[in-house]
Formats: structure tokens, sequence, C-alpha cells
């Protein structure tokens, strides 16, 4: 495995590690499930939800975090203020090490966040034959990884979306896919899709403002139909989509995506007003 922690320090276990030794990532053999959580204004954004995703992902791979949710998020503080950072993501990965066994391992690491050109123009994005395994556990698979970078590159995409044996679209690679006909939005079936932390509020907020969600699949051969499609994620919010392979889709002048970003931001402000305040 990569070894992907940045800035002075990183923690194993609770315990402040250099990042000039980063030795223990080679010892990673099994596929470790993790979470990305971002830090805004030095706070952990929704990160209660980060952390029970990432206890259910290591049920369903039949695994146990033994540090408690408190413990972690003092690891987090921690970090944040001997690396001195206010705005990035951090990653928690839990993880077999060889010859030392299971380690939880909390670091930085290279974030994108989307300029604001990519919202008031709209991303392009390609489709890409693929269905996970195990959807609901964030699970990292490298070769996956590897393989979606090396499409978008050369596609110069900045996101993929998969589509399953039967035609039908699930997810993003690393997002959840929102697809509006009308006044209603699709998205896929719990069952079906990694259950974003996004996506929770994205629902909320649709209840909140009467939009009808309705969970099911959206078939490639119904793209042309949509009046807008966007993406959503840790790092990039609410995100339009202009362009999937060819196909041209208005999302940036939708209403209700417009109305649900506006929405979404002032949800991430009120939670990071919150806990200055705790």
């Amino acid at each position: 495995m990569r070894f992907e922690a940045i800035e002075e320090y990183y923690m194993v276990d609770g315990n402040l590690q250099s990042t000039e030794d980063l030795e223990i990532f080679q010892g990673i053999k099994k596929a470790p499930i993790y979470e990305v959580i971002r830090i805004m204004d030095g706070i952990p954004l929704f990160l209660k939800d980060h952390l029970n995703r990432m206890r259910r992902s290591a049920d369903l791979v039949g695994v146990s975090i033994d540090r408690e949710d408190s413990q972690i998020e003092k690891d987090i503080k921690e970090l944040v203020l001997k690396n001195k950072v206010k705005n990035l993501n951090i990653k928690l990965l839990h993880t077999d090490i060889k010859g030392i066994g299971q380690v939880l391992l909390v670091y930085f690491i290279k974030s994108f966040y989307p300029p604001e050109q990519y919202y008031k123009e709209g991303i392009h994005t390609i489709l890409y034959n693929y269905e996970r395994e195990n959807p609901n556990a964030k699970v990292l698979k490298t070769y996956f990884k590897e393989e979606i970078a090396k499409q978008l590159e050369e596609k110069n995409a900045f996101e993929a979306l998969l589509v399953n044996k039967d035609g039908y679209i699930t997810e993003g690679s690393r997002s959840n896919m929102f697809f509006v006909r009308k006044d209603k939005i699709y998205t896929a079936p719990k069952g079906a899709v990694l259950l974003g932390i996004t996506r929770k509020y994205i629902l909320k907020i649709c209840e909140e403002l009467n939009i009808k969600v309705i969970e099911e699949n959206i078939h490639i051969d119904d793209l042309l139909k949509l009046d807008g499609v966007f993406m959503s994620g840790t790092s990039v919010n609410v995100l339009p989509i202009a362009t999937i392979d060819d196909m041209k889709i208005n999302s940036v002048d939708n209403k209700i995506i417009r109305e649900i970003n506006n929405r979404y931001v002032n949800e991430m402000k009120m939670y990071i007003s919150s806990k200055r305040e705790e």
C-alpha cells in the first residue's frame, strides 16, 4: 500500500508518530476498512455519522474496532492541533498489520476541493462497468482506485458513474449519484450502494423541502430524459454534472439542485458553529 499520510504526524492506536517513519504501512496485507472525514475550521465534519458508518462496515466484514468513539475523536483533535491543520481531509484506516495485529491508523491525506468554476459550469463524467462486492461496506480496493484514476485521466473526467451488468447506474466511484426528473429525485436503493454521509443530509434536506425522492436505479438508456444530475461526497458537497460521456445535461441551471446545494452548505455551517460552542 502506498504511503499516503502527509503533514508532520499521524496516529497508530492513539500513539503519535512522525510521518518520517511510515514503515507500518508496508505491513498492510488485507483490504482495510476506512473513512475519510473533512476537517473544516479545525472541526471534523459530521464525525459521529462517519464513526457509525465505519463500525457498520466493520460489522459487515466481520471485524471489531476496539477504540471508543471518544478516543478516536481525541486522536483527531490532537492531530489537528499537532499538525496545525484547519482545512484538510483526515483518514481513519482500520486494518491488520503483519506482526502487530489489528490497528487503527489516523492521518491526513492530500485533498482536493472543487473550485467555484466546477459548481458554476458542472463537471464531466464517464460511465464505467463495475459492481462492488459489498456495496454497504467502505473497504479500500487499491486496484479499483488505480484503474478508475487511469480512466478519468485518459478521458479528462472528474468522476466515473458505475454501471452494473444490467445497464443501471448505482453510484459514482467515490460518490453517491442523484438524478432529477421534473420535480422528483432518483437515487440508488440503500442496499445497493455505500450510504454516504453527504447523501444522508441531502435526503434530510429533500424531506424538508418536500421533494419526493425515489430510491430506484436509473438505466443508461434513460439519461437523456433527465433534467439534472449531481454527485455528492465528503470533498465535493453537491456537485452538478454537465456531461456523461458525450451526453449533455443542464444540471447547473436546475432549481432543485441549486436549492439542495444551498441548504447543504448551510447545514455544514450550522454544524461547525454548533461544535465551536461545545
